[in-house]
């Protein structure tokens, strides 16, 4: 290896005596630091791997633990006022300082001693707006790059780094709270973080209020809101709520609260409640029992005119909420060579297919509909090698616990049963047992938990297909024992009677049926010699019906539900074979496209959407992150509630300022 000449020769240059005199020749000088490495290098010497052109013997190593002895000397130093030069005088506490560390560990300190300010000539620094013990934490952290969050220190620390500028710090004590969000302080977490201008932190405790609205709006902090907080929270779209009565009770909460003081803002508040999404029964026997509507005469003319619209079937002017989450459709049951117990969900926004606790008994030709955030599986029939028998069974699926359990079984065995949800009630219509074709149609209510029933059909129908606009039942198509019809019926609960609307073009059973705004579609089926690919769809405000665009494979005893305004048309029966091909239709463009395939072939499955949230059963913690520790799992504190000059609440979660550093650096700044 040849060395420098200058350097074989040992010689040196030494500076000029005069050193207060600045040549041109030395103001190029000092500027060797200019070309060496960024700071970027991962690389440790232990590692063995180097940069540079190892030809020329030229060798750049990185130590990684070089920072981390620099930043440990440097707090060492400090904690003995070696070459501190400032002292931060906080309350009643001072810190010795070095100006260089809090430079380049906050903006606030960058910019107040080096941007001319008069505190970058003054040795002694009076802060306000900060409490002593967050200033010591925060100091600590620009030392050591740690720092300790508990419930009471975050509404001290998150300020004060929001102050300073330290955004390490801010991202921290977000982390935490966001893991601290409880249905009890979610509000004020929200409010919290907007003071502080936590956007992405906001964010989450927004959703988390809109996916949990049905638990906050039991908390203090809800009945604490402001009326114009509370129009604003009720008014979003969305609102994670099984059903609108949600809503309004927790309305008629707030208002009872402090009822004198706010029953005079009701009829205001009343205005953001989807108040055409209540049904009519709970409608009239509020503005016949609440005593608040009683005192606001405009609240009960208003719910009296919604009334009157629903019962007279209009279009409701608003529309209905749908929470940000998950965009799941269920199946359940079918046939493939017999009875399938499957139960799936296809998750739209992962666009895969996931597999649930199976059905209790293996059905086809089963109903499904999801009634308040719950999953109904209806009747059917259980073909199985040996035997062969129509059900009467009714069970519920719970998706926040994962469990099936049973209801009250319908008045008789129902196969190829249409199901369908109206006004808080779940209707069987139709189907067969044995060679016993069904007109009747039955009534379920959920919290009474029995069957009642309601005016038959004027025709039987097996593989009926139904749907709900408006507040009218809509039963289509189907087999009465005899022939494929095509014509189709219409209930109205305020009569409980049927009615003939106009007839589908082509008689088909075994259909795809489902609505979409003010459209009922009519997909596939079966003529009574072959399956159909043809698509129809019937106005209800016109009464009349109109073909759309076919289907690309025909098919009988498919699925169709309804998600994000598109129409998907799973499995079937083409002739045969079962098919596991999925079709998904774009009315804004009537055509038709593959969707994700489901897990098998089958036919004779139901399937049904959920718009609601649900809390997956609790699973293990995440690994919290190095720079936060969790303290218990009681909820946070409401922030801005406590106070750094509370004396119970100190202890070990706020220690006295000038004990934190001290005691920090005696354990090896472990936290």
């Amino acid at each position: 290896m040849k060395l420098d000449k200058s350097v074989q020769q040992g010689t040196c240059v030494s500076d000029d005596d005069d050193n207060d005199m600045e040549t041109d020749e030395e103001v190029g000088r000092g500027n060797l630091l200019d070309g060496m490495p960024p700071i970027n290098c991962d690389t440790t010497i232990d590692d063995a791997a180097t940069t540079g052109n190892n030809d020329i013997g030229d060798m750049t190593f990185c130590l990684s633990n070089y920072v981390p002895d620099f930043m440990k000397m440097l707090f060492t130093m400090r904690s003995h006022h070696m070459l501190t030069d400032v002292v931060l005088e906080v309350g009643n506490e001072l810190f010795h300082v070095h100006k260089v560390v809090l430079a380049a560990g906050s903006p606030y300190f960058k910019a107040m001693f080096t941007s001319g300010l008069k505190e970058s000539e003054m040795s002694r620094v009076r802060l306000q707006g900060v409490c002593p013990s967050a200033m010591a934490w925060l100091v600590y952290f620009m030392y050591t790059g740690k720092v300790r969050i508990t419930e009471v220190t975050v509404c001290q620390l998150l300020p004060a780094a929001t102050m300073f500028q330290i955004s390490n710090v801010m991202e921290a004590c977000c982390a935490f709270l966001e893991r601290q969000l409880d249905p009890s302080n979610a509000i004020g977490i929200a409010n919290f973080s907007e003071q502080h201008g936590c956007v992405k932190l906001k964010q989450k405790a927004n959703q988390f209020i809109e996916r949990h609205f049905t638990e906050v709006c039991r908390e203090e902090e809800f009945l604490q809101l402001t009326a114009p907080e509370l129009i604003s929270l009720i008014r979003k779209d969305e609102l994670n709520v099984r059903e609108e009565r949600e809503v309004y009770n927790a309305v008629l909460s707030w208002v009872k609260y402090d009822e004198d003081r706010r029953y005079p803002r009701m009829e205001h508040i009343l205005q953001a409640v989807r108040c055409q999404y209540l049904t009519p029964s709970f409608l009239k026997e509020q503005m016949n029992t609440c005593t608040v509507l009683k005192k606001v005469p405009a609240c009960r003319e208003y719910l009296a005119k919604i009334f009157k619209d629903l019962t007279l079937h209009k279009k409701p002017v608003v529309k209905e909420r749908r929470p940000n989450t998950p965009r799941i459709i269920y199946v359940a049951g079918g046939y493939f060579r017999h009875s399938i117990d499957v139960f799936e969900a296809f998750n739209l926004d992962d666009n895969c297919w996931s597999t649930l606790p199976r059905l209790t008994v293996p059905r086809s030709g089963l109903g499904a509909a999801f009634l308040k955030g719950l999953f109904y599986a209806v009747g059917g029939r259980n073909t199985s090698p040996g035997s062969s028998y129509d059900s009467d069974w009714v069970d519920v699926y719970n998706p926040a616990t994962e469990h099936w359990r049973p209801c009250s079984p319908m008045a008789t065995p129902r196969h190829r049963v249409g199901v369908a949800v109206m006004d808080g009630l779940l209707y069987a219509v139709g189907g067969s047992a044995g060679s016993e074709y069904h007109k009747s149609v039955e009534c379920y209510d959920p919290e009474s938990d029995t069957w009642t029933q309601v005016a038959a059909m004027g025709s039987a129908r097996l593989g009926v297909g139904v749907a709900v606009v408006n507040r009218l039942l809509y039963a289509v198509g189907g087999f009465d024992g005899a022939r494929r019809v095509r014509s189709v019926e219409c209930y109205h609960p305020e009569n409980n009677r049927w009615s003939d609307v106009a007839p589908m073009h082509v008689a088909r059973s075994g259909a795809g049926v489902a609505a979409l705004n003010q459209y009922i579609y009519v997909v596939g089926g079966y003529d009574g010699a072959q399956q159909l690919a043809s698509v129809e769809r019937y106005d209800t405000e016109r009464d009349v019906w109109e073909c759309v665009a076919p289907v690309h494979v025909a098919r009988s005893a498919l699925s169709l539900t309804v998600l994000d305004n598109k129409l998907y048309a799973m499995g079937g029966y083409d002739g045969t074979s079962f098919l596991d091909i999925v079709e998904v239709y774009d009315p804004e463009t009537n055509t038709w496209k593959l969707g994700t395939p489901l897990t098998s072939v089958r036919s004779g499955h139901a399937s049904a959407v959920c718009y609601q949230h649900v809390t997956p059963p609790a699973e293990p913690p995440e690994p919290e992150p190095a720079v936060i520790r969790k303290l218990g799992k009681r909820p946070a504190p409401k922030p801005g509630t406590s106070s750094s000059s509370s004396t119970t609440s100190r202890g070990d979660d706020v220690p006295m300022a000038n004990n934190i550093i001290g005691t920090l650096s005696n354990d090896r700044y472990g936290l």
